[in-house]
């Protein structure tokens, strides 16, 4: 892992691990990390999740690059989305102007993301 990238900073952590922020050494390519902590039920719900994942092909769905498997660890290397998570942005904005919902419009590309999941089922 560290031959091919650059650890940058910590992101942010969660239940099931953390996620770093990356550099390609070769392509100088911003990209996130998320580790988790293998288990047998985290294995395969990791490994249907990526299985699902990189069937999705949207400008607004963060793209996997690679997985790296190690003893203790999965990192699933991914495209990097500087803005953050929605969710955080809604929680501490509190309300959107009207604009604001205009540039996010979040429901056509939800349904666009179900309707291609259930048609790939």
């Amino acid at each position: 892992m560290e031959e091919k990238y650059e650890l940058l900073k910590e992101l942010g952590a969660g239940n099931f691990g953390v996620a770093r922020l990356v550099k390609d050494k070769k392509t100088k390519e911003l990209l996130a990390v998320k580790y988790i902590e293998r288990g047998k039920k985290i294995d395969e719900n990791v490994q249907r999740e990526i299985i699902n994942h990189r069937s999705l092909r949207h400008p607004n769905i963060v793209r996997f690059k690679e997985v790296l498997v190690t003893p203790s660890h999965l990192a699933i290397v991914m495209e990097y989305a500087a803005g953050g998570e929605l969710f955080g942005r809604i929680c501490s904005a509190g309300r959107f102007s009207e604009d604001e919902v205009k540039q996010i419009s979040l429901i056509p590309h939800i349904v666009l993301c179900l309707m291609r999941m259930i048609m790939l089922n």
